[in-house]
């Protein structure tokens, strides 16, 4: 699909030198003398290399056609994701990098949102927030304020992170897996 320049946005996967990039900056410029133009910053979708490229306000670019699908994970093996279509019980196995850095907060039966550009998976969207079990929480220092402290916690798959003093081993919190950071504790 066609869009002009001014139609970009951040997020968005153009099909741009025979690759997809994602835009993850975009700037709009209308200089002084000389036309309108928008400054991008793109990132190549395979490799992660990165591009500064500068369209005509007018000028058109080709938007790639994504398809979303929703799956539930079922098991890890090796580097090999396996997700099932909860309709048709169909299977499919990705590579772990698909999902990036998010993966380790990856549970048995959560769904995810896999995305395909021609058949071909692109990456794996893991839910907004996941709800994890602390396993492991330091004690609270006495004297320490209760709005600016964190402490370390691991949680049920190993990976630690910052937890306000009340949270102790055995707490149900929920986190924001994109960045790991704690969002509440969880509502059982």
């Amino acid at each position: 699909m066609k869009i002009t320049a001014n139609e970009i946005r951040i997020g968005n996967v153009l099909e741009y030198k025979n690759r997809l990039w994602v835009v993850s900056k975009i700037q709009h410029t209308q200089p002084g003398k000389g036309g309108a133009y928008v400054q991008t910053e793109l990132k190549d979708i395979k490799s992660g290399t990165k591009l500064n490229e500068r369209f005509r306000s007018g000028e058109t670019i080709e938007k790639a056609r994504l398809d979303e699908e929703e799956r539930q994970f079922l098991y890890q093996d090796g580097d090999l994701l396996t997700f099932m279509d909860p309709e048709t019980f169909e299977q499919v196995s990705v590579n772990q990098e698909l999902a990036g850095e998010p993966v380790r907060f990856i549970q048995e039966g959560m769904t995810v949102t896999i995305v395909y550009y021609e058949g071909e998976a692109l990456s794996v969207k893991l839910p907004d927030s996941v709800v994890v079990e602390v396993v492991e929480a330091e004690p609270v220092v006495k004297g320490q304020t209760a709005s600016s402290s964190y402490k370390p916690a691991i949680l049920e798959n190993g990976v630690r992170v910052l937890v306000p003093p009340h949270i102790d081993a055995g707490t149900r919190i929920v986190i924001n897996p994109q960045d790991g950071t704690y969002i509440e504790r969880a509502k059982d």
